[in-house]
């Protein structure tokens, strides 16, 4: 029995698609669980050589034209049919209840966070040029798009990024294999003006709650000087044209 064997075992067992650390783990429990040489042995296996079974697995499958196949989707490993053997698939197990299909507005504003990540719901409402408030809380709820942390702006307003769900719900590895969409990234956003602070680690604010009593009242002196400038030049004008 060889590392193959046993990885092929594993997969087929499993009915959800399966890292490469948990495999290992299992071959390592099996390695504490028994005395048995072969799982002492393979309870040694490093996670390049679990992956290169897997992938060794796949290629098998493939060479010999199954009716299923091995895939990897976000990281994960999972045995599953072929999609033109779908119609005997649904005839044996039934039609079942599909979750909502999602609308063009929603996927419109998955791409923009997709390709633009991690990017607050401000950006993509200026890629967008609407607001995405109901959009962005059902891919929220749905498990496609997770908040990814604070953007280092004033206000410090929330990110958002796509998820191993989404991943796995549009059948990818890594987000490296979107498809190309240079034209969406090139398109310009306004960044906010970036944070500042009192000191580091202190609550973000606005550089006039930042003055000083004194600068504060030498920028409205400063503010009224100039409003009455304005208004006895308008005078001046006035009595020429009289």
């Amino acid at each position: 029995m060889d590392l193959k064997s046993v990885v092929e075992s594993i997969l087929f067992t499993s009915n959800r698609p399966l890292p490469v650390n948990e495999i290992r783990q299992v071959l390592v429990k099996a390695g504490e669980d028994t005395e048995e040489e072969i799982c002492r042995t393979l309870a040694k296996t490093k996670n390049a050589a679990v992956e290169e079974s897997l992938r060794e697995i796949a290629d098998d499958y493939e060479k010999l034209e199954r009716s299923f196949r091995l895939v990897c989707i976000a990281g994960s490993w999972q045995l599953v049919t072929k999609k033109d053997l779908a119609p005997w698939i649904k005839a044996f197990l039934g039609e079942k209840d599909r979750p909502a299909r999602l609308s063009h507005a929603a996927l419109e504003t998955l791409a923009i966070i997709a390709y633009r990540q991690p990017v607050t719901r401000s950006e993509v409402e200026q890629v967008r040029g609407v607001s995405v408030d109901g959009v962005m809380n059902k891919l929220l709820e749905r498990g496609l798009v997770e908040q990814a942390g604070r953007a280092e702006v004033i206000g410090r307003p929330m990110t958002y990024a796509t998820t191993d769900l989404f991943l796995e719900h549009f059948g990818l590895n890594t987000l490296d294999d979107l498809p190309a969409a240079d034209e969406l990234r090139r398109i310009p956003v306004e960044k906010p003006a970036d944070l500042t602070t009192v000191d580091p680690g202190l609550a973000t604010a606005p550089p006039e709650v930042l003055e000083s009593p004194v600068e504060q009242e030498k920028d409205a002196q400063e503010s009224t000087e100039v409003e009455e400038a304005a208004v006895r030049e308008e005078s001046a004008e006035q009595r020429t044209d009289a």
